[in-house]
């Protein structure tokens, strides 16, 4: 399963990027190539929440979301594509390493690059928005 990590460091503190990290109405701010995030319905078989994807806005995609406020981490996983993203904060010289995880299945394996390239703007933005909000 093709697989990368990336980091980022940023000058606010974990709490700070918390707020912005585990709130999926906050996604769209700041995750690349997400328009609009919805509360899911698990009764009906979706996801905790569904993602709409830019310029697709009649393609919803359920997700399954976690997230541990103690482990200052937020993992989510497509129901549509198997993507899984883990999301993970650590204190560091009084600010914030920023870390993701992110599986794709080896059927998905194409779109490796462009995966890469949104979360490096994702990473960005999130730095951007924790700075601004001190």
């Amino acid at each position: 399963m093709p697989a990368f990590a990336a980091t980022a460091e940023v000058a606010a503190p974990p709490e700070e990027v918390w707020k912005l990290l585990y709130d999926p109405s906050r996604f769209p701010d700041w995750w690349a190539g997400i328009e609009a995030v919805e509360p899911g319905d698990r009764k009906g078989g979706d996801g905790d929440i569904t993602f709409y994807p830019d310029g697709y806005p009649d393609f919803p995609m359920p997700q399954q979301l976690a997230t541990s406020s103690d482990e200052r981490m937020v993992r989510i996983s497509c129901l549509v594509s198997d993507l899984r993203f883990e999301w993970r904060l650590a204190e560091r010289d009084g600010g914030t390493l920023i870390t993701v995880d992110v599986e794709i299945p080896e059927e998905e394996s194409h779109r490796l690059a462009a995966k890469r390239e949104a979360i490096a703007a994702s990473l960005a933005n999130l730095q951007r928005l924790a700075v601004s909000a001190r």
